[in-house]
């Protein structure tokens, strides 16, 4: 009986690249907090999570011998600019530091969490295998 990771590990395979994409962004905004006309950039969980979970995830491979393997490309989380809360400094800056400090935070407790989550599924799959 053949095992399936997509079946065993649910959405939090999904779930840690997404987040490790948003803690990317959301570090570029940070660094380039002082950039003039930087705009701040986010993830939109949500949206990259159906569609890292969707069957239609990126753009598959046309196979050429029968004996090739079907590859689909990885999820490429789309970034998308945020809407400023504060008013524009003259720069065109819209970073503010508030903001992407605590959003980093959460996402950081959150990529902890989806490794938590992850660990569990794979100390079940060990103790299944083992047959304890």
């Amino acid at each position: 009986m053949a095992l399936s990771f997509d079946k065993a590990l649910g959405i939090h395979q999904h779930t840690l690249g997404i987040r490790a994409k948003r803690a990317e962004v959301l570090s570029s905004n940070i660094a380039n907090a002082d950039t003039p006309n930087y705009k701040a950039q986010d993830v939109d969980f949500s949206q990259a999570l159906k569609q890292a979970s969707s069957k239609q995830r990126g753009v598959g491979l046309g196979a050429t011998h029968q004996n090739h393997f079907s590859i689909q490309s990885q999820l490429q989380a789309q970034s998308q600019y945020r809407i400023p809360n504060q008013p524009d400094t003259g720069d065109g800056n819209t970073v503010d530091m508030q903001q992407e400090q605590a959003a980093y935070m959460e996402n950081a407790l959150e990529y902890q969490m989806s490794l938590g989550f992850l660990e569990s599924k794979f100390m079940g799959l060990k103790k299944a295998i083992r047959g304890e």
